[in-house]
């Protein structure tokens, strides 16, 4: 019989205790992944673990009701967390060996963990001089592997840092309902006996597991009533069928009447939809705070689960209706709508998967019957809300709501983490060499003094629509009069481009001046448009290369820097494109470029910017730096447009376009699981039909495109056309 239905009181989770601080100790067992994991390994490592770490460990840990703070070397603590990974094994290895179980210390905080370093440091080199701490590896030298079934152990969770990558993971909130679900998973551990049934751990259930596994002496005591349960739970890196899944999934739902499968929690994370949209590893710095009008975006994982029966009172054709799904704010045209008929089920049935941002605030799910009238319109007959605050003070991170005494939704989410930049750059008018727009009503503010210098200027949207830098391309010099002068081109290598930060100062309608803060300037080499070949200098100190001989190449060099960064034509990465769709998919690959990045200390490449250099549109992780990518793309931008001596992007475009209204369709703000049926390129990532989801108000409606001659004060159509070879 399976157990009762959770006690809310908590009294069912008290019989259970649980000595270690688990969601302290998980915090600090993901950043241990991140910075050892299996990349601290060698062959030598267990024979350091075996043969000095051990003995020395032991010796210490006699007398003492507690192990000491001592942690060894990054490599031998990697083996040591292996070995507790396997509790049975670890157990009798200790035993045979030592005569008693040896305990991990519990530490959780970087200043305790630097003290039981350096104090570990002290006692080995006093004790093994010549071995030194750290793991020294020469070159060219080899090992054969050194352990048995210790290195099997060691192999068999080789990836355990891959599996708990999810930026979401680390969040505290996260941990707080992991912890809960674990206690629930123990709970039924303890009601089932071993006849057979193997209980299937969800990702959040094993990562508790493994860190409970990781204090062997803690774990013995915590569980030892229930006995040694391995061979009735699946351990990680074994094979679950998918009959033990489904039963998992029943036998959950039977005891506390919930769905296992909560937003962020399966039981193959690397299988996991959500890895298409989460595909960033965690970070702790954004070299991006430091420009103030650049907002950061947040994402969170949203599934909606329904369980029930509709009540139909007033005896309607259940055929005529149908349930709603839109967000609170922010992208208004999208309304995801299900037949009511299809909704029905007797167990909780996932509905919908989503991801949203932060902004949206939450979800609104309406019960809606088509009218009969011509107008086509439906009658709203039941809706609630699920507000993402209301969700994140829960300790669950789900809340359920009632549609009707028969049928109910639940709404489960995953903690907001920060997510990539997306930045938009839209034409906008003519600036002179001090910022300000070419216009009349600047003149008049000038005391009809003539502006010098002209510059074709963009402005930097990002994800909702807000302005927060202004990108400036200087083509002329000179003053226009309505007699006599008129400006004239500058030279290649007085073409600068300049990014100033921050929004427009407007003093009447959309005419005002660029913000005063100049944050990053790209100059071009001279003359070097002739051996088609061109370089950029960027003031953030990058050098970029572009040549088109027979193919077009581009070389970056980052000075100041050992990370080695390059860019490579195309969707690479994450951002690769698999199975592309269509002809136009493919001739789109050209009109994007990958910043790719890797180290020293990780020699894995990471994508950390993706740029559509055709649309001026960009996407960048926290960590890469929003000038560097604005004038990349812009240098690119002018570039191409010499290469092809057209204008290839729209560069010669000299008025404000007209943008979709914030809040009507917002590009990024709601992205669907790919294995949703609702088909729309506004609920895909941006990079998967960029011309459909950037496109400007104009593109789809004709009828708002304005006049499209330019001010003569702007200059001469010929001034711009001279930016291109002639």
């Amino acid at each position: 019989m399976p157990p009762a239905t959770r006690n809310d009181n908590g009294s069912d989770h008290e019989r259970i205790r649980i000595s270690v601080d688990l969601v302290s100790a998980t915090r600090r067992h993901l950043a241990f992944l991140r910075s050892s994991s299996d990349s601290a390994f060698h062959p030598r490592s267990i024979r350091r673990y075996e043969e000095f770490w051990l003995p020395l460990i032991s010796g210490l840990v006699i007398g003492s009701s507690s192990p000491p703070a001592l942690l060894p070397p990054a490599d031998v603590d990697w083996v040591w967390l292996c070995h507790c990974l396997d509790p049975p094994r670890y157990r009798d290895y200790c035993a045979s060996r030592f005569g008693f179980l040896i305990d991990r210390p519990a530490i959780f905080d970087d200043e305790n963990e630097n003290y039981a370093l350096s104090r570990c440091r002290e006692i080995w080199e006093l004790r093994y001089p010549s071995e030194p701490f750290d793991l020294e590896i020469v070159a060219g030298s080899e090992e054969e592997p050194y352990g048995g079934d210790l290195l099997a152990t060691i192999t068999r969770h080789a990836s355990l840092s891959a599996h708990f990558s999810d930026p979401f993971v680390a969040e505290t909130v996260y941990l707080v309902a992991a912890k809960r679900r674990y206690l629930d998973f123990l709970r039924l551990v303890r009601s089932f006996p071993a006849d057979g049934f193997r209980l299937v751990p969800a990702s959040d259930v094993l990562l508790m597991w493994l860190v409970h596994q990781s204090f062997p002496g803690n774990y013995e005591r915590d569980l030892k009533e229930m006995g040694e349960f391995g061979d009735r739970v699946v351990g990680f890196g074994i094979v679950t069928s998918e009959e033990e899944k489904e039963t998992m999934r029943r036998k959950w739902e039977e005891a506390f009447d919930e769905p296992y499968e909560l937003a962020g929690m399966v039981f193959d994370p690397r299988r996991s939809p959500a890895r298409g949209f989460f595909n960033w590893a965690t970070w702790d710095a954004n070299v991006n705070r430091k420009y103030k009008g650049l907002h950061p975006r947040f994402l969170l994982e949203v599934c909606v689960f329904l369980k029930g029966k509709w009540e139909n009172r007033e005896g309607k054709d259940l055929n005529k209706i149908f349930m709603r799904l839109k967000t609170v704010r922010c992208h208004r045209e999208m309304k995801l709508e299900k037949p009511i008929t299809k909704l029905q089920s007797e167990n909780w049935q996932r509905t919908w998967q989503l991801y949203c941002e932060f902004g949206t605030r939450g979800i609104v799910i309406e019960v809606r019957g088509q009218r009969s009238n011509c107008l086509g319109n439906s009658k709203l007959c039941k809706k609630v809300i699920f507000l993402w605050n209301d969700l994140l003070r829960v300790t669950s991170l789900t809340l359920t709501r009632e549609l009707n005494l028969q049928m109910r939704a639940m709404c489960s989410i995953t903690p907001p983490v920060q997510a990539p930049y997306f930045l938009k750059c839209v034409p906008d008018r003519v600036t002179d060499d001090s910022g300000a727009m070419i216009s009349d009503v600047i003149l008049r503010m000038k005391e009809y003094h003539p502006q010098e210098g002209r510059w074709l200027s963009r402005t930097v949207l990002d994800h909702a629509g807000r302005e927060c830098f202004v990108v400036r391309i200087r083509v002329g010099r000179g003053f226009w009069r309505r007699v006599g002068e008129t400006p004239t081109a500058v030279k290649w290598e007085d073409r600068i481009i300049e990014v100033r930060e921050g929004p427009w100062s407007y003093v009447a309608s959309s005419v005002g001046s660029a913000p005063e803060n100049v944050v990053g300037t790209a100059t071009p080499k001279k003359d070097d448009l002739r051996d088609k070949k061109t370089s950029w200098y960027l003031s953030t100190g990058f050098v970029l290369t572009i040549e088109w001989e027979d193919e077009l190449k581009f070389q970056l060099e980052e000075e100041n820097s050992t990370d080695t960064v390059s860019l490579l034509m195309g969707r690479k990465l994450q951002y690769q494109m698999k199975g592309l769709r269509s002809t136009d998919e493919t001739s789109e690959e050209e009109h994007y470029v990958t910043l790719v990045r890797s180290s020293l200390e990780n020699t894995e490449e990471k994508a950390t910017a993706l740029i559509n250099w055709k649309l001026f549109a960009m996407e960048f992780l926290p960590e890469e730096d929003a000038v560097t990518v604005l004038l990349l793309c812009t240098a690119i931008v002018r570039t191409m447009s010499e290469i092809t001596r057209e204008d290839a992007s729209g560069l010669l475009v000299r008025r404000r376009v007209k943008q979709v209204k914030a809040g009507s369709r917002d590009w990024g703000s709601v992205m669907l699981s790919p294995s949703s049926s609702y088909s729309s390129p506004h609920v895909e990532p941006w990079y998967w039909n960029a011309n459909e989801v950037l496109a400007s108000a104009e593109t789809n409606d004709r009828s708002l495109q304005p006049n499209h001659r330019n001010s003569p004060s702007d200059g001469k159509d010929e001034l711009y056309k001279q930016c291109f070879i002639p």
